[in-house]
C-alpha cells in the first residue's frame, strides 16, 4: 500500500476543499492515485448532497463580472454554509462560471438559471459538482444582469459586496482602459456609499414623496410662515438628492468633486461623453 505523506493530504484538500481526515482516507482507498482520490470524494459527496441540502447556507460570495465588449454584465450571490468555503478560490470560481452562464443566457432569474447551459453543462450540474467537491450545501441565491452603451464591475471585500454601474457612452470604447477606470471608480463609490439611485430623475416616486412629507412636517414645527416651511423643506430636499444620488455625491476619492464631474471629466479625456444611468448592488446576506 503507498504511504500517505501530509503534503499529498494537503494537495488533495487544496484541490478539493474537503475536510483533512477524508482526504487521507480517500487517499488510502485509493492507494495514493490522486486523480483516483478526487473521484473518490466526488462519488461520497453524491450521497451526502441530500443531506447537506437541508443545511444553513448564510455565507458566500457575490461575484459581478461584465462581458468582453463591456456593454453587459451579471451579478450573482451564491451562498455556503461557512466563511472558509465562501472566501475559497475554488467556490469563487463556481461563482464567476455561474455568472458567466448568467451573460450568456440573458435575461434569466435565479428560477430559470439551473437550466442555463454554458460550457457544455447546466447550472443546476455546476451548483451540484460545486457541492461536491466543497463538501457544503451551496445555494444560487440570487442573479441579476443589466444591458447598456458601457457597464462596469466592481467586487468589495473578496465577495462581500458585487456591482454593477451602467453608463450612456458616446465616442468612446468601453472596453478601453480609460473608460473601465472611469466606471470602476463609480462602482467603487456604489460599494461604499450605497446610494438610493443613480440620479435624482431616477429615486422611486414613493422614497421622494416619503423623504418629501417628513421635512414638510420639519418645517411645520418651526412655527415659520407657508412660504418658507416651503423653501425649508425643499432645501432639504435637494441635500438628501445630493446626499443620495449617484452622480450628486461627493466624489469618496476627490471631496472637491461629484461623481457626476469626476465622470465628466474623465469623458473630456477620453474624447466623448459618459452619463451614469444606473447601477446594481448586491451585498452578501442582504
Amino acid at each position: 500500500m503507498a504511504e500517505i505523506t501530509a503534503s499529498m493530504v494537503k494537495e488533495l484538500r487544496e484541490m478539493t476543499g474537503a475536510g483533512m481526515m477524508e482526504c487521507k482516507k480517500a487517499l488510502a482507498e485509493a492507494n495514493g492515485d490522486m486523480e483516483a482520490a478526487v473521484d473518490v470524494l466526488r462519488t461520497r459527496g453524491l450521497a451526502a448532497v441530500a443531506k447537506k441540502a437541508g443545511r444553513a447556507t448564510n455565507e458566500g460570495t457575490v461575484m459581478a463580472i461584465v462581458d468582453d465588449t463591456c456593454t453587459k454584465g451579471a451579478v450573482v450571490e451564491f451562498n455556503c454554509e461557512t466563511d472558509f468555503v465562501g472566501m475559497n478560490e475554488k467556490f469563487k470560481g463556481y461563482a464567476e462560471k455561474i455568472a458567466r452562464a448568467a451573460l450568456e443566457n440573458m435575461p434569466v432569474d435565479a428560477e430559470k438559471l439551473p437550466s442555463c447551459s454554458i460550457d457544455g453543462e447546466t447550472v443546476e450540474e455546476i451548483i451540484t459538482d460545486c457541492i461536491h467537491v466543497m463538501g457544503e450545501n451551496c445555494q444560487l441565491a440570487r442573479v441579476s444582469e443589466l444591458e447598456a452603451k458601457g457597464v462596469s464591475s466592481y467586487i468589495h471585500g473578496g465577495g462581500k459586496i458585487g456591482v454593477l454601474v451602467t453608463f450612456d457612452v458616446e465616442g468612446i470604447d468601453p472596453a478601453s482602459e480609460g473608460f473601465q477606470k472611469c466606471g470602476r471608480d463609480v462602482a467603487m463609490q456604489v460599494a461604499a456609499i450605497n446610494p438610493v439611485a443613480a440620479t435624482r430623475e431616477s429615486v422611486p416616486a414613493d422614497v421622494a414623496a416619503h423623504e418629501m412629507e417628513i421635512y414638510k412636517a420639519q418645517a411645520a414645527e418651526s412655527g415659520k410662515p407657508e412660504n418658507i416651511q416651503e423653501k425649508i423643506a425643499m432645501g432639504r430636499m435637494d441635500k438628501f438628492y445630493k446626499e443620495n444620488c449617484l452622480a450628486e455625491q461627493d466624489f469618496v476619492k476627490d471631496s472637491d468633486m461629484t461623481v457626476g464631474q469626476y465622470v465628466d471629466s474623465c469623458a473630456k479625456e477620453l474624447g466623448g461623453t459618459i452619463k451614469i444611468t444606473g447601477f446594481l448592488r448586491f451585498a452578501l446576506g442582504e
